[in-house]
């Protein structure tokens, strides 16, 4: 008499039920994981269960029934209820055999396992029948849908993977075949990476919008923010607005115009296709939860990236510093990666005499000088109150003498000077003995007057 799976698996539970004092539930696969669908006889059960996990996903994917007497004996049994004793549960098969879920029995008290596990395997041979004959298990709900694609969102380690899979979402939650991020940004809006496989309609978008050009794409972005979600009816005889053009001339017929995160800083997701359509209001809503997610996702990933900068810059002249310096040299390449020693000659003095905020003045111009006479691709790290080491790759000693005696120079045209010692690695030398070896040759330098450079020994 069931008209639909839920249904059928419900009544097979209520009848069950009358006759067998259990905790009893059907799960059956949905997309990835086992849903339970219908249950009785508990304070609360699983909604759905990772695939092998447990007595209920070992019997999925083994399509054999287990019989456990003593749950506290077998590691896989999931708890329920505090009182279970014993277990019973049986596959739910197709016609064919192939497993569609689980029926699961669990009894608190004394019981004979073996007749209940015949009345079982026969009752969910009937009911797999059935469900095959209702069409197969339950599609995954479009909730459900963007509840799985937020946890993927949320894991995204990258930009590039979280507008990957917002625009998987966007597809999977709509139903429709297009979905493209326009951002805004410190240059003006631009399109998203798209994803590694982007649709031929997705295509066709990219390539329209990117020949309208940034201030089309203003447009779209200003529009969403400025009055909301739109989306399509589709009706004949209304032509589109003149901000919709590119899309049309893409073969869009269908449009959902999501705002993503705020005007100055966020941008608009579109979600398209080339049928004529008419989206409803829950699929409209959906995109905007989605949008929500992407773009709280979004700020994570910008906000984890600021706090690993800040961590790794000098907060006073945004040099990198200690934490980054120590990789850096520790891939050092012998003869070739040369190690300059810098010390700011008098800076107590200036500290003394003027105070720290003037001495914090000096580093930091100093800084900015020392960073113009280094070449592109050298690098500057602030290892101390006024201790600087940059780290530049050379062919030969003199090449690395040269560099240093430009950051003397440097240093002299804004009316300071510096004592630099220069150290390139030995085979077989520890980073850190190059380093003392720079040292060595700079404490030199200040022994011998300051405002010069020295190679150490080779």
């Amino acid at each position: 008499m069931a008209s639909t799976v839920v249904e059928a698996c419900r009544w097979t539970v209520t009848a069950l039920a009358r006759h067998a004092p259990a905790t009893i539930s059907v799960l059956l696969h949905v997309h990835d994981r086992l849903r339970c669908v219908a249950a009785t006889g508990s304070w609360q059960v699983f909604s759905t269960v990772p695939p092998k996990t447990g007595i209920v996903g070992r019997v999925y994917a083994s399509g054999e029934t287990a019989v456990v007497p003593d749950v506290a004996d077998d590691p896989d049994y999931i708890p329920v209820r505090p009182d279970v004793t014993a277990e019973v549960c049986v596959p739910v098969l197709d016609p064919a055999g192939r497993p569609i879920g689980v029926l699961d029995l669990q009894w608190c008290g004394p019981t004979d396992l073996g007749p209940w596990r015949d009345t079982a395997e026969r009752l969910a041979a009937r009911l797999g029948a059935r469900i095959v004959a209702l069409g197969g298990p339950p599609a995954e709900s479009r909730s459900e849908k963007l509840l799985r694609h937020a946890a993927a969102l949320t894991s995204a380690s990258t930009e590039w993977d979280l507008f990957a899979a917002a625009i998987t979402a966007a597809r999977d939650v709509s139903t429709l075949s297009a979905a493209v991020l326009v951002l805004t940004g410190p240059t003006g809006p631009r399109l998203g990476t798209p994803p590694a496989t982007p649709g031929e309609l997705e295509g066709r978008i990219r390539a329209e919008l990117a020949e309208a050009g940034p201030a089309a794409l203003d447009r779209l972005v200003t529009r969403a923010h400025r009055h909301g979600v739109g989306y399509t009816l589709g009706e004949a005889g209304h032509p589109p607005i003149p901000d919709h053009l590119p899309l049309t001339r893409a073969g869009v017929r269908t449009l959902v115009a999501v705002p993503v995160g705020q005007p100055d800083d966020g941008g608009v997701l579109l979600v398209a296709d080339e049928r004529l359509l008419r989206p409803d209001p829950t699929t409209v809503n959906l995109l905007e939860l989605l949008a929500g997610q992407a773009w709280s996702c979004l700020d994570r990933l910008r906000t984890l990236a600021r706090l690993r900068e800040q961590a790794n810059s000098d907060p006073l002249t945004g040099l990198r510093h200690t934490g980054p310096f120590g990789q850096r040299i520790a891939a050092a390449t012998p003869g070739r990666t040369a190690l300059l020693a810098i010390d700011v000659d008098g800076f107590k003095t200036v500290n003394d005499t003027y105070g720290h905020q003037a001495g914090d003045r000096v580093l930091v111009r100093l800084a900015r000088a020392l960073e113009r006479a280094l070449r592109h691709g050298d690098e500057l790290y602030r290892v101390g109150g006024d201790e600087f080491v940059a780290v530049i790759e050379v062919t030969r000693p003199e090449e690395a003498v040269r560099i240093a005696e430009r950051l003397n120079e440097a240093a002299r045209r804004i009316g300071r000077t510096i004592s630099v010692g220069v150290a390139l690695p030995r085979p077989g030398e520890s980073p850190e003995a190059t380093l003392r070896r720079a040292d060595q040759a700079l404490y030199a330098v200040k022994r011998h007057g300051r405002d010069a450079t020295r190679l150490a020994p080779a």
